[in-house]
């Protein structure tokens, strides 16, 4: 494994291969539905009928919460529990959660009776953590009716919604056609590793990345959670923290605490505090491409969600992310600022 305190990037790397953003994407900023919805608007959406909804919780590895037990538990009236590194495709590195293929994709669909007019509605229990990541693989599917409930389970409860504890019911099954796959949205090894040749600073064609671990493991003064995995960073690529996109609420009359995006100009500011006005305005106006990546591609779906939130047109997320960057003896890593 190659590390460096400077920002000098790979010599040799396979040939870039330059995206080729499509006109009309399915992830257009004209989508039929919000990204986002409140508990009283996710309420209304219920009652008149079409809605889908999954909980897309998903834990670190660290931890020893169990998504699953937990749904089981309390959830959503009507809620299905979408396991987020069951519906994924497999991996040469054991990779977790990589994008599933077209057809997995909609044969989980369809196991949670999911059709092409669904309104697909997805919580998580932290608030927003991985129902992100969720929403990016319905979109980059091209399901562009979907959405994530903002503040997730632990606002639903704090507004004064009812929960279900019973044992949850089987789902209808629905008939779900083959998808087409946006691929111009995900970026994979080969192209994160050409591109951090080129320096944005210099180089226009390059593609800004923004890392949404927190700042210590970016700077690789922190471990990381997966033990043996070097922290530090891909050259070129910048801090962007996905909790400086988020807003921590605490539940009254009670602990419980829970995230929600910010509002629209704190998302701007936030992106201008990490990268700076000048390329914020260009990655806004899809003049500067950007690419979000985390340490495992589950939070960089917050990094993503926010700039499609800014208008950002040219968004993409880096599937492997950390952990299969730096996994691979070859990668250059980088351990400042």
């Amino acid at each position: 494994m190659l590390v460096a305190c400077s920002r000098i990037g790979v010599r040799s790397a396979p040939p870039r291969a330059s995206p080729k953003w499509p006109r009309s994407s399915p992830m257009s900023t004209a989508a039929p539905v919000p990204y986002l919805l409140s508990p009283s608007q996710l309420r209304v959406s219920l009652s008149s009928g079409g809605v889908s909804l999954l909980d897309a919780s998903w834990f670190m590895p660290n931890s020893p919460r169990n998504p699953y037990e937990e749904f089981v538990k309390k959830r959503i009236p009507g809620a299905h529990f979408l396991d987020l590194d069951k519906v994924a495709s497999p991996h040469e590195l054991g990779l977790k959660h990589m994008m599933p293929t077209e057809r997995l994709f909609a044969d989980a669909c369809e196991s949670f009776g999911i059709e092409p007019n669904s309104h697909v509605v997805i919580y998580d229990t932290h608030g927003v953590f991985s129902s992100p990541r969720a929403l990016f693989m319905f979109r980059a599917f091209g399901h562009v009716k979907s959405s994530i409930l903002d503040g997730g389970l632990p606002r639903w409860e704090a507004e004064g919604f009812e929960t279900e504890h019973v044992p949850p019911a089987d789902s209808k099954k629905s008939t779900y056609p083959t998808p087409n796959f946006d691929r111009t949205v995900v970026r994979s090894y080969e192209q994160v590793v050409a591109n951090s040749m080129l320096d944005p600073a210099l180089d226009p064609s390059a593609e800004l990345v923004v890392d949404a671990r927190a700042r210590g493991r970016f700077m690789g003064t922190d471990p990381e959670p997966r033990p043996g995995l070097s922290s530090g960073h891909i050259p070129h690529s910048l801090s962007l923290p996905f909790t400086a996109f988020l807003k921590t609420h605490t539940a009254l009359n009670s602990r419980t605490q829970y995230t929600t995006f910010l509002s629209i100009p704190e998302l701007r500011q936030a992106l201008v505090n990490a990268i700076g006005a000048e390329q914020a305005e260009l990655v806004i106006a899809g003049q500067r491409p950007i690419t979000t990546s985390c340490g495992s591609g589950m939070t960089a779906g917050v990094l993503w969600l926010g700039l499609r939130m800014l208008g950002a047109p040219k968004v993409a997320l880096y599937d492997e992310s950390w952990t299969g960057y730096a996994t691979r003896p070859e990668s250059r890593i980088e351990k400042s600022a």
